[in-house]
């Protein structure tokens, strides 16, 4: 990235719609039951996202995500967003998604991705894959992460996927309880852990798992920061002002709300451009 020419960073951006692959029927009840949820329109495509960021001057990290084991969805191609960042590497990074069920075939595919020299980092939703973070099938692919000190970003708290589906779709919630990655902070000390959004109905245990572990940070995605729980803003403005990374989830909640809303919502002047910007500089190794 050229970061002295973007104004902010976003570390939580989704590949939504492929551009190499038509949508797999078995996720469009998912999709339509976030839509609605998060009264979303239209996805755009990677293309799409892209382009959008590179108006607003803003750096993204991009990832799919690769829940084939639990909701027997195609997944968008981890080479396709790779492909996206090669070609647009003064804006954007790509993570990949791998879900652990996929064993030894996945560490293999997390090394092939990680030579090619593009990938650098992976993203994790435990509710989706339908596992918890501190279950040894995992652990495998996080020595792969950690052998390259790569970071890893893991969905926490409630999810918006399957809310209000019958039986929430079949997904637990349980799986995200930020605790689980106090485990997988303490036993890869040298795998940067980002866990992902406020973790209602958990963030006290994300907070202190952060403020403990010295390689873990927390992303704001997923919620407008004017509903952001207090403790979540006293910590970003003391304690933890350099472990807090800007990220929005678009195409759920699009940054030109995010930052309009963060503006007002509570955080000091002076911690502004530490969480917008200058945090995942260092989580990302971007210097």
């Amino acid at each position: 990235m050229n970061i002295n020419e973007l104004i902010a960073i976003d570390v939580h951006t989704h590949a939504e719609v492929s551009c190499r692959q038509e949508p797999d029927e078995a996720w469009k009840p998912f999709e339509e039951a976030s839509a609605k949820y998060f009264k979303a329109g239209k996805r755009p495509n990677i293309h799409e996202t892209i382009a959008y960021y590179r108006e607003r001057k803003i750096g993204l990290v991009m990832f799919t995500v690769d829940s084939e084991f639990q909701i027997g969805a195609k997944r968008i191609p981890n080479e396709e967003v790779a492909d996206a960042a090669r070609e647009n590497s003064d804006i954007m990074m790509a993570f990949a998604s791998i879900d652990p069920h996929k064993g030894k075939m996945g560490v293999r595919e997390a090394r092939a991705l990680i030579k090619d020299g593009v990938i650098k980092g992976f993203k994790f939703h435990p509710t989706l894959q339908g596992f918890f973070p501190n279950d040894r099938l995992a652990y495998q692919l996080y020595e792969v992460i950690a052998e390259y000190k790569l970071p890893a970003i893991f969905h926490s708290g409630h999810s918006g996927m399957g809310t209000g589906m019958p039986g929430g779709g079949g997904l637990r919630l349980k799986y995200s309880n930020p605790i689980h990655l106090d485990d997988v902070a303490a036993d890869f000390p040298d795998m940067t852990v980002i866990i992902a959004h406020p973790s209602w109905p958990w963030q006290d245990e994300a907070l202190s798992v952060c403020l403990h572990k010295p390689n873990v940070y927390i992303d704001l995605s997923g919620w407008s920061p004017k509903y952001f729980p207090p403790q979540l803003i006293q910590y970003a403005n003391s304690q933890l002002k350099t472990k807090m990374l800007f990220g929005s989830d678009y195409p759920l909640i699009s940054p030109d709300r995010w930052i309009k809303d963060f503006q007002e919502a509570g955080f000091k002047p002076e911690v502004h451009d530490l969480i917008l910007k200058q945090n995942a500089i260092r989580a990302l190794k971007l210097a």
